[in-house]
């Protein structure tokens, strides 16, 4: 018999409604797990037990009565610690912020709020999440459930080993260049970003890298991030960006056109990657989709330097808003990005904007041709949890965004990506794989992910680690 602590969201949602099982047994559960296994792993960095305790009993109440908020009265969900929620410290993975308790939820935060989630705590991030690691010298280096001596990835590694130890149901992240897909594939959930938009922000930490980071949602399986997705998805008049705008993947969504691109350039990637990447193109063949291989469709250097224009002069501005609190008490990795955001000029800001721009007519017109666009989710397997990025890959010396080259372009023009498990490595180490769709279509490409699992996602397994 499955455990409780073994079933996702639209299980337990089953198990509320039918009265098989309630919250509060489910949160005993999770607060027990937490403390038996997260010291193995360090991904909840505040833990909210009092407060859980209390939503779990309220929505015990309410599926008992018939008037459950939603389907996700009840479940059990951690918040990204980058992530504002009332009440509980958000410290940004810093020093500067180690007491920073904010008064009120951010947007996405309230609206799972008011469905009924059980916010169980806050998980852990790299400083300022600006990394693909999660570690920091307030809380430490976040493990991987499949081998604790490897990352998980950043920068939501937190919140990934949190689901994928079977601590929670689901949970949310942030995504600004890959911060959600890559920790999914790591640990072999399924992650969802968002186009730009799509979900409501405001009111939160400050914005370092324009437009592009999103919330998403970190789950076992793409029926959960749907229904997470109902309840995220939406305008708010806080945030001008959130207009909704919602088109269809394709004409035809069983015979979609589809572009592989399993290499950028002559940028490595490891071969076990590549293979398992191969194996879905041709899974999507027999499916009866169109699938051409191809290669990267965009400038790959310009696009690298907007990036890093971007992102320095957005620390850059994080360290002026936040006076001297940054300066004296932040890291040396962020202290390094702001120096360099602070030579930058204006000009150079604009250029790089620019960049963007033209990237994402590019890509607009891409999916005039083509539906959906395959890559592997990362170049890498996990490396060791400490080091802030793989030195090499399949032989070759990479720098810090070798392991990252596949999900940056999707931030920076907008779009959606999901990246779902593919398989294993040899090793026993998690696999996956990105699909990005046209600007808008995220109930399409959901929908599309589900099929997809249906027909060729691996099982859903949990790490030898969390067993019992």
């Amino acid at each position: 018999m499955t455990d409780m602590w073994q079933l996702g969201v639209a299980d337990l949602a089953t198990a509320f409604r039918t009265g098989r099982l309630d919250p509060v047994a489910v949160l005993d559960v999770s607060l027990d797990r937490i403390a038996r296994i997260d010291p193995l792993l360090n991904s909840i960095v505040t833990l909210d037990a009092a407060g859980a305790r209390a939503a779990a009993q309220d929505s015990a109440a309410r599926w008992k009565a018939g008037t459950a908020l939603s389907s996700l009265d009840g479940i059990p969900m951690t918040i990204k610690d980058n992530l504002l929620v009332d009440g509980l410290r958000a410290t940004w993975g810093s020093h500067a912020y180690a007491d920073h308790v904010p008064d009120h939820d951010e947007i996405p935060v309230e609206r799972l709020r008011r469905a009924g989630v059980v916010i169980v705590g806050k998980t852990n991030v790299p400083e300022l999440t600006l990394e693909g690691y999660t570690s920091n010298t307030l809380f430490g280096t976040t493990g991987n459930p499949w081998d604790p001596a490897l990352t998980p990835g950043g920068s939501s590694g937190g919140a990934a080993a949190s689901v994928a130890a079977g601590l929670v149901s689901a949970a949310i992240g942030t995504d600004a260049g890959g911060s959600i897909r890559r920790p999914a594939s790591h640990t072999g959930l399924v992650g969802f970003k968002p186009s730009i938009g799509h979900v409501a922000r405001g009111d939160g930490f400050l914005e370092t890298v324009a437009d592009c980071e999103v919330v998403g949602t970190l789950t076992r399986s793409v029926a959960d991030a749907m229904l997470l997705d109902a309840v995220l998805a939406g305008p708010d008049v806080r945030d001008p960006r959130s207009a909704l705008v919602s088109v269809p993947l394709a004409a035809d969504p069983t015979r979609l056109r589809i572009l592989y691109v399993p290499r950028f350039d002559d940028a490595p990637l490891d071969p076990e990657i590549e293979a398992a990447t191969d194996r879905a193109a041709a899974a999507l063949t027999g499916m009866g989709h169109v699938v051409e291989q191809g290669g990267v469709f965009f400038d790959r250097l310009a696009v690298d330097e907007a990036w890093r224009v971007i992102g320095r002069a957005g620390v850059a501005r994080a360290f002026r808003a936040a006076g001297q609190r940054l300066r004296l008490q932040g890291g040396p990795t962020i202290q390094a990005m702001a120096q360099e955001g602070e030579r930058l000029s204006a000009a150079d800001y604009v250029d790089a904007m620019e960049v963007v721009t033209a990237l994402r007519r590019r890509i607009a017109d891409l999916f005039t041709r083509y539906d959906l666009v395959l890559t592997p989710s990362a170049a890498a397997l996990p490396w060791p949890a400490a080091d802030a990025f793989p030195p090499m890959i399949d032989g070759q010396t990479v720098g810090p965004r070798g392991h990252a080259i596949y999900t940056g372009w999707v931030n920076l023009a907008g779009n959606p990506g999901l990246a779902m498990p593919l398989g294993f490595s040899r090793s026993g180490l998690p696999i996956g794989g990105q699909v990005v769709s046209r600007f808008g279509s995220d109930a399409g490409l959901l929908s599309f992910g589900a099929s997809f699992e249906a027909a060729h996602a691996p099982a859903w397994a949990f790490p030898p680690l969390t067993a019992g």
